[in-house]
């Protein structure tokens, strides 16, 4: 069943997606949605290097897509 989220970018996911959020159309987990979203903006990092959060959360990447959510990509945040 598809569900329907809104994706928040941060950082350098923000800059290449030329938006800080967009609605979509999803199935699965958190890890396909950040690689159709990594397909369609061409983002650098992989998943791997990215925290996943959920309605304000931390998540899994296992975690299934729920309708209604809202979820950030958060890359690593350099700074002193």
């Amino acid at each position: 069943m598809m569900a329907r989220v809104t994706l928040l970018y941060f950082a350098s996911l923000r800059d290449a997606a030329g938006t800080g959020s967009e609605t979509v159309e999803a199935d699965g987990d958190l890890a396909a949605l950040y690689a159709e979203a990594r397909g369609r903006h061409g983002f650098a990092l992989p998943r791997e290097r990215l925290r996943v959060a959920v309605d304000g959360e931390f998540a899994r990447w296992t975690d299934a897509v729920r309708d209604g959510a809202e979820v950030a990509f958060i890359p690593p945040v350099s700074g002193g």
